[in-house]
């Protein structure tokens, strides 16, 4: 089984670079199954031959780890871009598509425009474009990794922000995620109008009567 180090992160870009393509966006979400606030995507354009060394899917990264690479992504990149989708479109149009959405305004965000697009598992037929899909993209695609840095340390820090409002919730510590604290709280505390009212650990707590702000 190849570890993370044995995989050639710019194995995709190397192909496109080959057909003359140099203005690659890697794009990816964060915030598909939490049960409060945005779903959060980020879009990042490296230099060519780009290298940073142990970056890798957000997921697999330590906190202060993300934050670093963070900071160096938006110091080294040709250009970020950044979408959201807020909770309420999240409940009208689901989680699905409103991902879809949040790439689609993160690549619109983007100060120049990509010539090709490598996404983590999207199909991107919503812009015009083209565009490579890949499972596990975050893992195999430097650019893709990037963007999944961006977006997870973003949506953090919107938890932290909300965390500083309603700090009786917990959100700095589940990050909005439907742990067994989270749930208690909810129960306790009651529903913030930040929450998406369709995901059924929400639509079920309604349905027992807890209250809406």
């Amino acid at each position: 089984m190849k570890n993370v180090e044995s995989v050639d992160l710019l194995k995709y870009e190397k192909e496109l670079y080959k057909k003359g393509i140099t203005l690659i966006a890697g794009t990816d979400e964060v915030g598909r199954g939490p049960l409060v606030g945005p779903v959060v995507a980020a879009a990042v354009i490296l230099p060519k031959n780009y290298k940073l060394e142990g970056l890798t899917d957000s997921k697999k990264l330590s906190e202060k780890k993300r934050e670093k690479y963070y900071d160096i992504i938006y110091k080294d990149a040709i250009s970020v871009g950044v979408g959201e989708v807020d909770p309420k479109t999240i409940d009208e149009i689901n989680i699905l598509e409103a991902s879809r959405l949040a790439m689609k305004k993160a690549i619109e965000n983007l100060n120049v425009k990509p010539e090709h697009i490598l996404s983590d598992a999207m199909k991107l037929d919503n812009q015009d474009i083209p565009y490579t899909d890949i499972i596990k993209g975050d893992a195999l695609s430097l650019s893709i990794a990037a963007a999944s840095v961006i977006a997870k340390v973003t949506r953090d820090r919107m938890m932290y922000e909300l965390d500083k409002k309603y700090p009786e919730y917990g959100f700095a510590k589940h990050k909005g995620y439907p742990t067994k604290l989270h749930l208690e709280n909810i129960q306790k505390y009651g529903l913030l109008p930040n929450y998406r009212f369709t995901y059924k650990p929400v639509s079920d707590l309604i349905n027992k009567g807890i209250r809406s702000d």
